[in-house]
């Protein structure tokens, strides 16, 4: 039996679903784009979620104990204990993101941050927030590895127009988990220089084995003018619940918590509650089980690469099911997610929207069975060898 048996779900049952990931495309697609893991809920979660349903408990959202219940993950987890009372509920990382630039900065100010990097980072500067962008990508290493260019940080803080930079720990879409030397070079640069960071810290409970997540607020300390976005919807698959907790420095809570208007903090969900209550709470079992999975499967999609597509570029991730791979030397264009979708019918995410550095680079979801991986592979292959033939 499969070791993984209680957790993995079939295609026949995932094409059943009916989320974003499921009904974006044709059936002859399979889907490999949207941060949505193919897997059963957590017992914990149908468990509370359930109950809820049964007793009609789907009003507005009451933030009950979740401060505690994430308070206690952090503490057993990183050995960091965030003050509860430093916490607001909203809907999602975005919203926190989105909230905390329009407090912390003006409208013709400039944000960094470090491409290529999740979508939404730039319409949520520009478009929600309202604000410039200053781009210092990442750079990859010898080994592949992107980190972060601190000279070049230190420099982007310096310039005057610079007031904040949105932080992504773990990365998204290379994997990368910063080290606490990374970021306490960053800490006290943006202390040096007067710029407030945002720490978007969704994928920190995916860290995989062999790293180590390390919480900017507890490098950067109590009086840093900073906060993290943490949620459980990544690790434990509730995106669609609408949950996220904010949690601030010391330095910045009681005014930027007052700056929030009372509707956004409603934009959370109770069910969305109740279910970041019962994984931080009650779903580590699961989330074990899903880490060893993810192990797994990051390294099994790294070996069909070399089988099918030995010319394609690919690190495993630190952190996360999201795999970075280059496929530039199949020559796709700028966009091979394209395609991919038109010839090899697989839907993956296009690299260019992660901005600079992304061309010729695809993005794909591995929270799924060992199966489906191995059909995702050799979709991909035949999308590169019959846009090949058709040129």
């Amino acid at each position: 039996m499969n070791e993984h048996s209680g957790i993995e779900v079939d295609l026949a049952q995932l094409r059943t679903r009916t989320s974003a990931k499921w009904t974006s495309f044709p059936e002859d697609v399979l889907p490999a784009w949207v941060a949505e893991m193919d897997f059963s809920l957590a017992p914990p979660i149908a468990q509370a979620l359930s109950s809820a349903i049964a007793r009609s408990d789907t009003g507005y959202r009451s933030i009950g104990r979740l401060p505690e219940a994430l308070a206690g993950f952090c503490s057993v987890e990183w050995n960091w204990s965030p003050d509860p009372a430093h916490m607001m509920v909203l809907a999602d990382v975005m919203t926190g993101i989105a909230t905390t630039l329009r407090f912390c900065t003006r409208p013709a100010d400039f944000v960094v941050i470090n491409s290529p990097v999740y979508p939404p980072f730039y319409s949520t500067v520009r478009d929600v927030a309202g604000r410039n962008m200053y781009d210092v990508p990442l750079v990859p290493d010898e080994q592949g590895r992107y980190g972060w260019d601190l000279a070049a940080l230190d420099a982007a803080f310096a310039r005057p127009e610079v007031t904040a930079y949105v932080l992504c720990s773990p990365h998204n879409p290379v994997g990368s988990v910063p080290t606490a030397h990374e970021l306490a070079a960053i800490a006290r640069s943006a202390a040096a220089h007067g710029v407030f960071v945002i720490a978007d810290e969704i994928h920190a409970p995916l860290t995989l084995a062999g790293s180590t997540h390390t919480p900017y607020l507890q490098v950067a300390g109590d009086d840093a003018r900073a906060v993290s976005v943490v949620s459980a919807s990544k690790a434990w698959n509730v995106a669609g619940l609408k949950c996220a907790q904010l949690i601030a420095s010391p330095m910045v809570a009681e005014e930027l918590f007052a700056s929030i208007p009372l509707e956004t903090q409603y934009g959370a969900g109770h069910l969305g509650v109740i279910a970041a209550i019962a994984a931080f709470e009650h779903g580590e079992a699961w989330r074990i089980e899903m880490l060893d999975l993810l192990d797994r499967n990051r390294y099994l999609f790294g070996e069909r690469l070399i089988a099918e597509l030995p010319a394609a570029t690919y690190r495993p991730p630190d952190a996360s099911y999201l795999a970075w791979v280059d496929v530039s030397a199949y020559g796709l264009g700028d966009d091979p997610a394209l395609p991919l979708l038109e010839v090899g019918r697989v839907a993956v995410n296009s690299g260019p929207m992660f901005g600079a550095g992304g061309e010729g680079h695809i993005r794909v979801n591995i929270g799924t069975s060992a199966q489906i991986i191995e059909d995702i592979v050799a979709r991909i292959a035949r999308g590169t060898t019959g846009s090949q033939d058709a040129s």
